[in-house]
């Protein structure tokens, strides 16, 4: 019988557990939902407990369904800036994870900002100052939570994003360890040398040692101990942050090629190659992936803050569905936005413009407009964001993608892609299973514990469900972008 592969995807709203065997044939999945957290306006915590449990939830499932001896690799992706605090030795979680919503250290970033730090920390980090990032959150919890500070003076606090939290739980507390594409998120490690940068540390006040070790995204971090329905020893042979398992799970492994995860929010990462690149366009430098014994794979990086939460803003701000599977009947009943236009600028605007202070809007709207405009321009909406960051990544490149790469629950919506396909005036590839997040921990785990070689090997697994080419013309794109442009100008001014 084949080998099995387990790969825990821990996202921001719940947890699947999936098994698959070497052939990538789909053997058992399990998804658990967990509660989210808002204490203030702005503060968005999750309670690592209820993590573990849907985790363990999970696991409990697919193991009832397999021979657990047959698995040879788990592994881990993960929702990436959120920041743990836990105990060393009890591994009981010191207070609430911070999420990588939350917007509590918005000032702080600010000040470093007005201090004149954030050309180094980007040249550094290729971050940006924003409190979507650990970095603040850790400093703030160092500052403000007794809990926290008094953990780390008895020298007894660990902290890091959910991977390692999960890596702890899964080893009995034998490993503390993250990857580059995780610790790339911190604000906290030089981008070319891989490392927790002291600089950087002293900044925020943080001691490295509460952070765990870096090792490469391939490799045995740790092995199980103690957890129940899975035999101990089974190796943890891979760990990579969401987005970037979202690009190794569409065999996006060369530079030029780029994805676009159709989540909450709308994530866009472009292989950039075994260089980091800087980009004039504020978009993000991250490490997509490390291999032992190699060079660091590359990504640029933006952010879109909303885009299926449009949708259920829709449904549950406005009442427009029922049901967010609704949105694409109603906006294809009309043949355009006939003139609106919706900036979703729900909880502020991401790349490249980076502005929290922008809040959405709708314009153009006349005495005609309908639900079905509405929610034609949502769609839009969500589309123009995602080509304002590509159009910009293909600037920092120099050269055009090679086509866009979709996954993510929304991309099961057809006239979704289809705009997306026409405001872009690029082709669009949707594959066959969509669930890329999952399947790039898979593929990590798999090269970590050597069922596979090299990146390239996962390009023979990877198959299309569905094309999209551009249909809109040239100028009726440009006509269209310009009054997406002008809408965006009256939102993106600070207050």
């Amino acid at each position: 019988m084949k080998s099995l592969l387990l790969s825990i995807d821990q996202g921001t709203t719940g947890t699947k557990v999936l098994v698959m065997d070497t052939d990538l044939n789909r053997i058992a999945e399990q998804y658990t939902p967990f509660e989210q957290h808002f204490p203030m306006p702005g503060w968005v915590e999750h309670d690592p407990e209820q993590i573990w449990e849907s985790v363990r939830k999970g696991i409990d499932s697919v193991v009832g369904r397999i021979d657990p001896k047959r698995i040879v690799g788990i592994g881990i992706t993960n929702q990436r800036e959120t920041i743990c605090f836990w105990n060393k030795k009890t591994l009981a979680p010191v207070r609430r994870a911070i999420v990588w919503q939350d917007r509590r250290t918005a000032d702080r970033c600010e000040e470093l900002k007005k201090n004149g730090l954030e050309p180094e920390v980007q040249e550094k980090t290729g971050l940006l100052l924003d409190p979507y990032f650990s970095g603040s959150k850790l400093e703030w919890a160092l500052k403000h939570d007794p809990k926290v500070a008094d953990a780390a003076r008895r020298g007894e606090l660990a902290v890091g994003t959910i991977d390692s939290f999960l890596l702890s739980r899964l080893t009995g507390g034998k490993s503390h360890a993250t990857d580059p594409s995780n610790a790339s998120r911190t604000l906290f490690m030089d981008l070319k040398t891989l490392r927790w940068d002291a600089e950087l540390l002293r900044l925020f006040g943080v001691s490295e040692s509460v952070l765990p070790e870096i090792r490469p995204t391939f490799s045995e971090f740790g092995r199980t101990l103690g957890i129940p329905g899975l035999p101990d020893g089974i190796p943890v042979t891979g760990m990579i942050g969401d987005q970037q398992s979202a690009l190794l799970g569409q065999a996006a492994v060369e530079a030029g090629m780029a994805k676009c995860t159709y989540g909450t929010g709308a994530f866009l990462l472009m292989n950039t190659g075994a260089e980091p690149r800087k980009s004039r366009a504020r978009l993000l430098t991250t490490v997509a992936w490390t291999g032992q014994g190699a060079s660091a794979t590359y990504a640029l990086e933006g952010s879109a803050f909303m885009a299926g939460a449009v949708v259920q803003w829709l449904r549950d701000g406005l009442g427009m569905i029922r049901d967010s599977s609704e949105i694409e009947a109603l906006a294809a009943t009309v043949p355009s936005s006939d003139g609106v236009v919706l900036v979703p600028a729900f909880t502020g605007l991401g790349a490249p413009y980076w502005n929290p202070n922008a809040r959405a809007m709708i314009s153009g709207l006349t005495r005609g407009s309908t639900k079905a405009h509405i929610a034609r321009a949502a769609l839009e909406g969500i589309a123009f964001q995602n080509a304002d960051i590509l159009m910009a990544m293909e600037r920092d490149l120099g050269a055009e993608i090679k086509g866009l790469c979709v996954d993510g629950g929304a991309s099961r919506n057809n006239l979704l892609m289809q705009i997306q396909s026409d405001i872009l005036g690029r082709k669009l590839i949707r594959p066959a299973f969509t669930e890329t997040t999952a399947l790039g921990a898979v593929f990590a785990a798999g090269l970590g514990s050597g069922v596979w070689t090299s990146v390239q090997d996962v390009k023979k697994a990877w198959k299309v469900d569905r094309e999209f080419a551009p249909v809109m013309n040239a100028g009726n794109r440009e006509q269209a972008m310009k009054a997406w442009a002008r809408a965006v100008a009256r939102v993106s001014l600070p207050d």
